[in-house]
């Protein structure tokens, strides 16, 4: 009678291929595990990097709004409050000369001094120097008698005036009176009248004679 194993005395044998595949499984969420890791860490570090770049060109695009609006402000001041300056030049006006001919008027001698032949001697000198000099002429007799020699003359004749007193010595000119103070009451052709007085009559006229042409009598213009 051979034996037979009965149900209760079967060996048992490990079942490895279950093994095998929870251990397959097990691998397969071990590496899902990862790759999960894994694409948590790329998203964390390109939103740093996506957020680094929009700060360093939020500062790149001030940096250049400033700069545009800082153009053409000088230092120290504000674009809207500099005014632009200007030099005022101021032109000097030079003194011109106008040369005076001497026979383009004539002087009338009066002698208002009571020197007698004074009037008459600086017709003389006068006429010596290039003047068209009328003959002498003695006071009105209204007209006192003169201490100090006048140049009088008629409107126009302010240049003319100005080189007879030249030639007596710097003495005063004024406008013509009224009524005129020669014996006729009148100038003939002259527009210059020399009331002489006591101051220079009978005296010679100084050394440095004018030219028989022409003076130069400075003038300004502008």
């Amino acid at each position: 009678m051979s034996y037979q194993p009965g149900p209760a005395t079967r060996s048992v044998r490990p079942d490895r291929s279950g093994a095998t595949e929870r251990q397959s499984r097990a691998g397969r969420g071990g590496d899902a595990g990862g790759r999960g890791l894994g694409g948590g860490n790329v998203n964390s570090m390109l939103s740093i990097i996506i957020a680094v770049l929009a700060v360093l060109l939020g500062f790149f695009v001030l940096r250049d709004i400033r700069g545009d609006q800082g153009e053409g402000v000088p230092a120290g001041g504000n674009a809207a409050t500099q005014e632009p300056t200007t030099e005022t030049a101021v032109e000097q006006v030079p003194a011109t000369t106008t040369t005076l001919l001497l026979t383009a008027f004539k002087v009338q001698i009066t002698n208002a001094s009571g020197v007698a032949g004074s009037a008459g001697q600086l017709t003389t000198e006068l006429q010596g120097r290039g003047y068209i000099v009328q003959p002498a002429l003695n006071k009105s007799e209204i007209t006192p008698k003169q201490t100090v020699t006048v140049v009088y003359y008629l409107l126009g004749s302010e240049a003319a005036a100005a080189a007879i007193a030249g030639e007596l010595g710097g003495v005063s000119t004024q406008p013509m009176p009224t009524p005129i103070p020669t014996e006729t009451g009148n100038l003939g052709e002259a527009t210059v009248l020399v009331l002489l007085g006591t101051d220079l009559a009978g005296r010679p006229l100084g050394a440095a004679p004018a030219s028989p042409a022409a003076t130069a009598v400075p003038t300004t213009t502008g």
